[in-house]
């Protein structure tokens, strides 16, 4: 998800670090590293729901909240 896999555009990569540097304001509680090894939506929503102690449906509607417009 924020992580890079190699062989990405230069625009990818920006659009990547931008977004992570979003969520670490979104969820200051996640660190870069954190971040940099998420791979999928649900990796994150469980991060959140561990972090936050939030419920997974709440883990969930945050996450959907914050990815809404984003392309990863």
């Amino acid at each position: 998800m924020f992580g890079f896999q190699g062989g990405e555009t230069a625009e990818v990569v920006t659009r990547k670090k931008g977004y992570l540097r979003d969520a670490q304001k979104h969820w200051k509680f996640l660190t870069h590293y954190d971040l940099s090894t998420i791979k999928t939506k649900g990796q994150l929503c469980n991060m959140i729901k561990v972090r936050a102690s939030l419920s997974e449906e709440q883990a969930t509607k945050d996450v959907d909240a914050w990815m809404a417009g984003k392309v990863f």
